[in-house]
């Protein structure tokens, strides 16, 4: 296939409320580089790092005027220099921290893109790219989740939190699972041993009620803000793991005061991207985890809430304001 010389696509043109997510049908069609692969894109991913890339407060992300969107699924339509694998006409997702998702072609790393699993559509693999691997991280080298463990993911309406959710119940922890009131029936189809309301103002009290009195084995924060403090709160003493892997709801602080007199916890940060580069042979054994998860039917294929890629702008409001369940995806 020979794409037209320009596109649609979404971009970014201020970090700013002014520089909202703008259609334009003229974009250049991206040209690989060497190690690139150019793909038609089927379906676009939307995360919560586009919303911190458009606030400009992702460190080390694009800088405008840029094509947003780091998570693309599609077709295979060309290739730089050195790229064997994958092939023209292959379906293949991945991401590509610096954006270019958001449109109806987009090139990304050759080396990190991954097959679309037999019997999947594109839309379908959205999300274990990002979200299985995120949560993965999370639960099994960070956290060291093992049978028996008490779990308390927040946000677990989420596309990160319901993944988390599946998979602590795959390795035997009981869940406790936060989330707003209106996407309790999601979670607690999921499993969650026990569905949580995320904004009240018990909620370490009931965590605490819940688990007699001893607190939890691990919490999953991807939240921060107040509900950060609970999450401390509700970690067991010395052997409680928080790994903090968000701050959808703003900035928490902790000073060593704190870790020393107040919450003797584990506290381990999370950024996928950053666990890539720097600890390449931990990220490659969580992939092949995730690989023979997805051979055992583990993890099912993704039901992602599809919107028409002009309503993205839309969309990453909706998602900022918390008001989505699940994985979102645009379509060209």
């Amino acid at each position: 296939m020979n794409p037209s010389a320009t596109m649609h696509a979404l971009i970014r043109t201020s970090l700013d409320d002014s520089g909202e997510l703008r259609p334009i049908t003229d974009a250049p069609v991206p040209v690989p580089g060497p190690g690139e692969i150019l793909i038609r894109v089927t379906a676009a991913g939307v995360n919560y790092a586009d919303v911190m890339q458009a606030r400009g407060t992702y460190p080390d992300g694009p800088q405008p005027p840029y094509v947003a969107g780091i998570e693309a699924a599609g077709e295979v339509v060309a290739a730089g220099e050195g790229v064997e694998f994958p092939s023209v006409g292959m379906h293949v997702a991945g991401i590509d921290m610096m954006g270019g998702a958001f449109a109806e072609y987009a090139t990304l790393p050759a080396a990190a893109v991954m097959p679309v699993p037999p019997d999947w559509t594109d839309e379908q693999v959205l999300g274990l790219g990002i979200n299985w691997p995120t949560a993965l991280a999370a639960l099994k080298p960070l956290g060291r989740i093992t049978s028996g463990d008490t779990v308390l993911i927040h946000a677990a309406a989420g596309a990160t939190g319901q993944a988390a959710v599946l998979l602590a119940r795959h390795y035997g922890a009981t869940v406790l699972a936060a989330a707003s009131p209106g996407k309790h029936d999601v979670v607690r189809a999921l499993g969650a041993d026990h569905v949580l309301d995320s904004r009240s103002t018990d909620l370490t009290a009931e965590v605490m009620w819940l688990t007699d009195g001893a607190g939890v084995d691990l919490v999953l924060e991807s939240v921060g803000g107040t509900t950060f403090e609970t999450s401390l709160a509700v970690a067991k003493r010395v052997t409680g793991r928080v790994v903090v892997y968000g701050t959808s709801a703003g900035d928490a602080s902790i000073t060593n005061w704190d870790l020393v007199f107040k919450h003797q916890v584990q506290l381990i940060g999370l950024n996928i991207g950053v666990l890539i580069r720097s600890a390449p042979g931990v990220f490659g054994e969580l992939m092949g985890e995730l690989s023979g998860l997805l051979a055992a039917g583990v993890i099912p294929p993704g039901r992602p809430a599809v919107h028409p890629l002009m309503d993205g702008p839309k969309v990453l409001v909706e998602l900022e304001n918390r008001s989505t369940v699940g994985k979102l995806a645009l379509i060209p």
